[in-house]
């Protein structure tokens, strides 16, 4: 039994689609303390116009519009380029909040205000592929050999 809180979108969900990358070689040295190929993680919202990319990068955050047709498979193209990709999730609906929530904004950060306040809780890019059962989607695309 999983207790996520975040609501996965089946492929037919209309309206905006939030998909989250995860990888990254240590650009930074002190991203080396981090898992490989879990160093980094972004979002790509896709809607009806296209897509949107959110990336936050060492001191600023990176927000472009990518000039590709709308029905273009970004989370395939993720994915062929060797990324972990999951998705889709809605977005959060907006909600007041009688106390802010106080926190750097890191990759992991941004990703989970994305999900909103039903997001698990991560403090590193691979912890957060964890909550999100992201464990899982690897395995069943594991490809196993048989001995015939």
């Amino acid at each position: 039994m999983t207790r996520l809180a975040h609501r996965r979108l089946d492929a037919e969900g209309g309206g905006q689609r939030i998909w989250l990358a995860f990888g990254g070689e240590a650009d930074q040295p002190w991203l080396r303390l981090l898992r490989r190929g879990f160093r980094h993680c972004f979002a790509a919202i896709g809607d009806e116009a296209g897509w949107t990319v959110l990336e936050p990068l060492s001191g600023r955050l990176m927000v472009a519009r990518l000039p590709v047709p709308a029905g273009f498979d970004l989370p395939s193209f993720y994915r062929r380029a060797g990324l972990a990709v999951l998705g889709p999730f809605a977005p959060a609906p907006a909600q007041a909040r009688a106390i802010p929530t106080l926190s750097p904004l890191t990759c992991v950060g941004l990703c989970r205000a994305l999900l909103g306040p039903g997001a698990p809780f991560a403090l590193t890019p691979y912890g957060l592929f964890r909550a999100l059962g992201g464990m899982e989607s690897r395995q069943s695309r594991k490809k196993i050999l048989t001995a015939g």
